[in-house]
């Protein structure tokens, strides 16, 4: 029943996007520079809540554009009805739903779905990741030096030692690829499906890595905070990897160096 919520509610949330996706509609500005919300956001997450509501009314809710409705359960919802906005906004298409459900303080299961590449991520504690009903793996590369990096950078920036723009730099400097597509939530799907090697992300909100960081874990990498411990959705940074880079990449983002072949 948990399970069969959650994909009709990532799936109905993904018509209203498909429907919505370069039409005029309402956008308007939250707190920082373009950290954007449209209509569809709004229309996404009230379609996702109704779902929910018709079996779980009694379920905790955290979502990012109403935030808490609160109640006493050992079951919470973190959503994101359209993870990119700002892609979505201007007709880019790296966009997607994003749902976690955490039970009594753990993530135990998220979809993440991007309807314009036709792409559905789901995982279960325990049970793998998958992409539309395939198995999916993180990759095998053992050093950063020869990886595919992502990564995003924060609306408000705040100048700091080892900060995003620090720690980007030195990876490009060395010619390392790292890409920034504008979705945390598609970052950690590429990861776990070994599209990319590592992500790491200095501010992030719950609802941007819930459903993510699981897929991550269960497609058998492996997920910290910057300093390389424990990880839960409600820290602001994060490293997730394929495990093989993780203990280089947390390394690089507290001050070190890319290792030389």
């Amino acid at each position: 029943m948990l399970k069969n919520t959650l994909i009709k509610a990532a799936t109905d949330a993904a018509v209203v996007l498909k429907e919505h996706f370069n039409t005029n509609f309402k956008i308007s500005n939250k707190e920082g520079m373009n950290n954007l919300v449209t209509e569809v956001d709004h229309k996404s997450e009230e379609v996702i809540f109704a779902v929910i509501k018709e079996s779980f009314p009694d379920h905790y809710i955290l979502s990012e554009e109403t935030g808490a409705i609160a109640q006493d359960s050992s079951y919470k919802w973190i959503i994101d009805p359209i993870d990119g906005t700002v892609n979505y906004a201007n007709g880019i298409p790296i966009c997607c739903v994003s749902i976690g459900i955490e039970k009594d303080g753990k993530m135990i299961m998220g979809a993440v779905y991007n309807p314009f590449i036709n792409e559905f991520y789901f995982a279960e504690r325990g049970q793998g990741a998958y992409l539309n009903d395939a198995r999916i793996y993180v990759s095998n590369k053992p050093r950063i030096l020869h990886s595919n990096m992502v990564t995003g950078f924060p609306y408000t920036y705040i100048d700091e030692p080892n900060g995003p723009l620090e720690v980007f730099s030195k990876l490009v400097r060395r010619g390392i690829p790292v890409r920034r597509l504008g979705s945390a939530a598609m970052d950690l799907c590429w990861v776990a499906a070994g599209r990319f090697d590592g992500f790491y992300e200095h501010q992030l909100s719950p609802w941007d890595s819930a459903a993510g960081f699981i897929l991550v874990e269960e497609a058998g990498g492996k997920v910290t905070n910057l300093k390389g411990d424990y990880y839960n959705p409600y820290q602001h940074g994060i490293i997730a990897t394929n495990g093989k880079i993780h203990d280089e990449l947390v390394s690089i983002c507290n001050g070190g160096d890319v290792i030389e072949d």
